[in-house]
């Protein structure tokens, strides 16, 4: 897959935490994206399908994006085909999705594998997500907060929707727990 072959380690700035020490290409124009960018901010990470029962919490993602992007806040979409081959489109196809159908203006990433398949490679970054929780996405949308250190990681299972209270109260927890 293209993204992969720019996912790796970035060179790191001090203060960046080893989480996000990756380099990814950006859906729309796959431009290389350092994520020591999203450094002391929390970070929501989301592996994405467009025909997927849970396709719909792109709303709700879009939504929480915008209650919380000036409170640090930054939301991350990972288009897979891993599961039930519910994202068989190229990069442009999965962009006019996301924006046409759900208004998506959050950042989205070059579709890889985010889950161990029968010879594929894992994205590096999700083998890191996955070090640190020891959960892996058993499905589309599964769902990674990421503190603003680095340090606290939740994982949520693809059935929790972004706008179940639960969720926003881990947001909001972890927006308040270091200010940048």
């Amino acid at each position: 897959m293209l993204a992969l072959a720019l996912v790796g380690s970035a060179q790191a700035a001090p203060d960046c935490p080893a989480l996000l020490q990756f380099q990814q290409l950006r859906l729309q124009d796959e431009k290389p994206v350092d994520l020591c960018s999203f450094a002391g901010k929390v970070v929501l990470v989301v592996n994405t399908a467009s025909f997927c029962g849970f396709t719909p919490q792109y709303k709700a993602l879009e939504a929480l994006d915008r209650r919380y992007r000036d409170k640090g806040l930054v939301v991350l979409g990972f288009p897979s085909n891993d599961f039930g081959q519910q994202e068989p489109g190229n990069h442009r196809e999965i962009a006019d999705f996301c924006e046409n159908t759900f208004g998506v203006k959050f950042a989205m990433f070059a579709k890889s594998n985010v889950a161990p398949g029968a010879g594929r490679a894992v994205n590096p970054f999700f083998v890191a997500l996955e070090a640190r929780t020891g959960k892996t996405p058993g499905w589309n949308f599964h769902k990674y907060l990421i503190g603003r250190t680095g340090q606290t990681v939740i994982s949520h299972a693809s059935a929790m929707d972004p706008g179940d209270p639960r969720f926003v109260a881990d947001v909001e927890r972890l927006l308040k727990a270091t200010s940048p």
